[in-house]
């Protein structure tokens, strides 16, 4: 059943590896692109939040446009939308101009991933929905990890990285385009204000805005870093692989030893290695390049699993039709963090700081690590651990439909609360005359 499954959103998954790639270049490329420009640190900082704020956006504002047109031409003229972004940055190298352009890419790229999780949320079952999504999670970490090492054969001082990206969004279109998989179904799940999620389950929202801090900062200032302690640009294409590698292989296994034990001690207990992992590469410089890969790997597999394990701890303390709800809310916590997290470790490096780059690193993820073991004298641990979770992508992207569902609410939630609303029970009862049967007269 999983394979027939699979083999009938194959298409899918196959534009889906192909946007991976091209995401997984982009940040690198416009990272190196920005140091060899000669753009200050901070600046390219601001540049690569870009990315994060229309990936926010995205989320929120084009299920409206989705459900409007479809979702098959939707994907069309939003992949159209992202090959423009980068062929202008290619064209037009100027600070603002990236800025709008990377935030015009991170619009259209979240909007494709609801798309894409949309797809396989209809046609997966309970049953096999989390193997489904695992094997969406391995070929998207795939093209992002091949994404890094084209760039170590492309120049990034050229225009052709850029070109090669555009070209492979443009190709991805083609297997969705000749797909005959039905679009997804409309549903209407429950909404789940982020209020709600802070008293149920505030590890997960306090877990999910620190970690996309994290991974913020080391997409969009990684490059820089590595660049600064003397790696090439070949190198530094290993450098960003090896960290998404290390998440491919640890990603799985993690997320079921989380399902065994209290997932909470699984959260500490990654963190806590990989802020140890972080101190370790913050004392190693370009002479030991290979050393630094092999760390990087681990801090990949102990780091990428967190927003999972966040996810999947929130979902522990919910009812299943507050789930999907809960993940959009989740996303716009994990965004505003990462929106932080890049232009703030910019600006520490800004000042001369460049040193503590996994420094700052290490201490949010202690935090993770010391706040997960607090909640576990807190609270005990949850009944049912059963709802494994594979985060696709940093930001994950919820339903494209529940999306659709929580801007509609969104627009209408004013509106509803400026009707008056009587209670029942102050309904005064009134006697109706009961009109006289005319066959009783009779």
């Amino acid at each position: 059943m999983l394979r027939q499954q699979i083999r009938a959103v194959s298409s899918l998954l196959t534009t889906m590896t192909l946007i991976g790639l091209c995401v997984g270049m982009t940040s690198t490329l416009l990272s190196l692109r920005a140091t060899i420009e000669g753009f200050s640190t901070m600046t390219t900082g601001v540049i690569m939040s870009a990315y994060f704020i229309g990936f926010l956006f995205g989320t929120t504002r084009a299920p409206k446009d989705i459900r409007r047109v479809g979702f098959i031409r939707a994907f069309g003229g939003l992949a159209a939308l992202a090959s423009a972004a980068v062929l202008v940055q290619s064209i037009w190298v100027d600070p603002v101009v990236w800025f709008v352009t990377r935030f015009i890419s991170g619009f259209a790229i979240s909007a494709m991933f609801v798309i894409a999780e949309s797809w396989l949320n209809t046609m997966a079952d309970n049953k096999n929905r989390g193997a489904m999504l695992s094997v969406y999670l391995v070929l998207i970490y795939a093209g992002l990890i091949v994404g890094q090492l084209i760039l170590g054969i492309a120049d990034p001082a050229t225009f052709v990285p850029f070109v090669i990206i555009a070209l492979l969004i443009n190709l991805s279109l083609i297997p969705i385009l000749a797909s005959i998989s039905a679009e997804p179904n409309s549903s209407s799940p429950k909404k789940v204000p982020i209020s709600f999620l802070l008293k149920q389950a505030p590890l997960g929202i306090a877990a999910a805005f620190t970690i996309q801090a994290c991974y913020a900062m080391f997409y969009g200032i990684g490059p820089v870093y590595a660049t600064y302690i003397g790696l090439s640009v070949a190198q530094v294409t290993i450098f960003m692989a090896a960290f998404i590698f290390g998440g491919l292989v640890f990603q799985t296994p993690v997320g079921l030893l989380s399902d065994r034990i209290d997932r909470r001690l699984v959260l500490a207990g990654v963190a806590g290695v990989g802020s140890v992992i972080a101190l370790i590469l913050s004392q190693l410089d370009g002479t030991t390049p290979y050393l630094i890969f092999l760390f990087m790997a681990l801090l990949g597999g102990c780091l990428l699993p967190v927003y999972s394990l966040a996810m999947a701890h929130t979902n522990d303390y919910l009812e299943n039709d507050q789930m999907l709800g809960a993940t959009g809310s989740i996303i716009k916590v994990g965004g505003i963090g990462a929106i932080i997290g890049a232009p703030s470790v910019a600006a520490l490096m800004q000042f001369g700081a460049v040193e503590f780059f996994f420094v700052l690193m290490a201490a949010l993820t202690t935090f993770i690590c010391v706040y997960s073991i607090y909640r576990t004298t807190r609270r005990p641990k949850a009944v049912d651990q059963g709802h494994s979770v594979f985060s696709s992508l940093a930001p994950a992207t919820p339903s494209g439909e529940m999306l659709a569902t929580m801007v509609e609410e969104d627009s209408d939630e004013f509106a509803e609360d400026d009707e008056p609303h009587v209670p029942l029970d102050d309904i005064p009862e009134i006697d109706i005359p009961a009109y006289p049967d005319k066959n009783q007269d009779k």
